[in-house]
Protein backbone atom coordinates (compact mmCIF):
# COMPACT_ATOMS: atom_id res chain seq x y z
CA UNK A 1 0.00 0.00 0.00
CA UNK A 2 0.97 3.82 0.48
CA UNK A 3 3.22 5.67 2.42
CA UNK A 4 1.17 8.41 3.86
CA UNK A 5 2.20 11.22 6.28
CA UNK A 6 -0.52 12.74 8.69
CA UNK A 7 0.09 16.27 9.73
CA UNK A 8 -2.27 17.53 12.36
CA UNK A 9 -1.95 19.34 15.69
CA UNK A 10 -5.29 18.19 17.03
CA UNK A 11 -4.07 14.64 18.55
CA UNK A 12 -7.23 12.49 18.45
CA UNK A 13 -8.22 13.87 14.99
CA UNK A 14 -4.68 12.68 14.10
CA UNK A 15 -4.65 9.16 16.28
CA UNK A 16 -7.92 8.33 14.57
CA UNK A 17 -6.98 9.62 10.75
CA UNK A 18 -3.65 7.25 11.23
CA UNK A 19 -5.29 4.30 12.34
CA UNK A 20 -8.21 4.46 9.45
CA UNK A 21 -5.70 4.60 7.36
CA UNK A 22 -3.32 2.09 8.79
CA UNK A 23 -6.44 -0.58 9.02
CA UNK A 24 -6.16 -0.39 4.93
CA UNK A 25 -2.52 -1.26 4.90
CA UNK A 26 -0.95 2.33 4.45
CA UNK A 27 2.19 2.91 6.26
CA UNK A 28 1.32 6.11 8.06
CA UNK A 29 3.65 8.33 9.79
CA UNK A 30 2.43 11.50 12.00
CA UNK A 31 3.54 15.20 12.73
CA UNK A 32 1.61 17.42 15.26
CA UNK A 33 2.27 20.62 13.52
CA UNK A 34 3.80 22.07 9.73
CA UNK A 35 7.52 22.34 11.35
CA UNK A 36 7.62 18.68 12.19
CA UNK A 37 5.73 17.51 9.20
CA UNK A 38 8.16 19.55 6.99
CA UNK A 39 11.22 18.14 8.88
CA UNK A 40 9.43 14.12 8.18
CA UNK A 41 9.39 15.47 4.65
CA UNK A 42 13.25 16.30 4.40
CA UNK A 43 14.08 13.32 6.36
CA UNK A 44 12.32 10.96 3.57
CA UNK A 45 13.36 13.13 0.87
CA UNK A 46 9.98 13.57 -0.28
CA UNK A 47 9.07 9.79 -0.37
CA UNK A 48 5.46 9.65 0.69
CA UNK A 49 2.62 8.72 -2.04
CA UNK A 50 0.63 11.28 -0.13
CA UNK A 51 1.05 13.86 2.90
CA UNK A 52 -2.71 14.64 4.22
CA UNK A 53 -2.29 18.41 6.57
CA UNK A 54 -4.11 20.51 8.69
CA UNK A 55 -4.17 23.99 7.59
CA UNK A 56 -4.80 25.54 10.63
CA UNK A 57 -1.66 24.52 13.05
CA UNK A 58 0.68 26.46 15.70
CA UNK A 59 4.43 26.83 14.63
CA UNK A 60 3.91 25.77 10.82
CA UNK A 61 0.23 25.95 9.04
CA UNK A 62 -0.25 23.48 6.57
CA UNK A 63 -0.38 25.82 3.85
CA UNK A 64 3.27 27.17 4.46
CA UNK A 65 4.56 23.86 4.89
CA UNK A 66 2.81 22.64 1.62
CA UNK A 67 4.42 25.37 -0.46
CA UNK A 68 8.27 24.94 1.19
CA UNK A 69 7.53 20.76 0.73
CA UNK A 70 6.60 22.30 -3.04
CA UNK A 71 9.72 23.50 -3.73
CA UNK A 72 12.07 21.02 -2.17
CA UNK A 73 9.94 18.29 -3.96
CA UNK A 74 7.26 19.52 -6.73
CA UNK A 75 4.98 16.79 -7.41
CA UNK A 76 4.64 15.56 -3.94
CA UNK A 77 1.04 14.97 -3.75
CA UNK A 78 -0.72 17.02 -0.22
CA UNK A 79 -4.31 16.42 0.90
CA UNK A 80 -5.34 19.77 2.66
CA UNK A 81 -7.91 19.48 5.53
CA UNK A 82 -9.96 22.85 7.36
CA UNK A 83 -12.82 23.28 9.43
CA UNK A 84 -12.51 26.85 8.85
CA UNK A 85 -13.73 28.13 5.31
CA UNK A 86 -11.57 31.02 5.32
CA UNK A 87 -8.76 28.64 5.63
CA UNK A 88 -10.63 26.67 2.74
CA UNK A 89 -10.00 29.84 0.73
CA UNK A 90 -6.45 30.46 1.22
CA UNK A 91 -5.94 26.82 -0.31
CA UNK A 92 -7.09 27.73 -3.20
CA UNK A 93 -4.54 29.86 -4.19
CA UNK A 94 -2.57 26.62 -3.85
CA UNK A 95 -4.08 24.64 -6.93
CA UNK A 96 -0.97 23.48 -8.31
CA UNK A 97 0.76 22.05 -5.34
CA UNK A 98 -2.49 20.52 -3.60
CA UNK A 99 -4.40 17.71 -4.67
CA UNK A 100 -7.99 18.75 -2.81
CA UNK A 101 -8.92 19.85 0.81
CA UNK A 102 -11.07 17.86 3.16
CA UNK A 103 -13.87 19.79 5.11
CA UNK A 104 -13.39 18.86 8.93
CA UNK A 105 -15.07 17.28 10.70
CA UNK A 106 -15.27 14.43 8.62
CA UNK A 107 -15.88 10.60 9.37
CA UNK A 108 -13.46 7.62 8.99
CA UNK A 109 -15.17 6.46 5.73
CA UNK A 110 -14.86 10.09 4.45
CA UNK A 111 -11.23 10.21 5.19
CA UNK A 112 -10.70 6.68 4.33
CA UNK A 113 -12.41 7.77 0.67
CA UNK A 114 -10.62 10.80 -0.04
CA UNK A 115 -7.47 9.10 0.64
CA UNK A 116 -8.15 6.42 -1.63
CA UNK A 117 -9.32 8.80 -4.21
CA UNK A 118 -6.20 10.96 -4.35
CA UNK A 119 -3.88 8.11 -4.38
CA UNK A 120 -5.42 6.67 -7.16
CA UNK A 121 -5.81 10.34 -9.06
CA UNK A 122 -1.37 9.90 -8.60
CA UNK A 123 -1.33 6.38 -9.95
CA UNK A 124 -3.39 7.55 -12.87
CA UNK A 125 -0.49 10.69 -13.63
CA UNK A 126 2.31 8.32 -13.13
CA UNK A 127 1.07 6.06 -15.52
CA UNK A 128 0.34 9.03 -18.13
CA UNK A 129 3.78 10.37 -17.33
CA UNK A 130 5.12 6.86 -18.20
CA UNK A 131 3.28 5.94 -21.42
Amino acid sequence: MAKLLIVEDDESVRTLAARALERLGHKVDVACDGAEGLDRILQARGCYDLVVSDIRMPEMDGIEMAQNAARAYPGLPILLMTGYADQRERAEELDAIIIDVVQKPFTLSEIRDRVSLALAAQSSVALAGAA
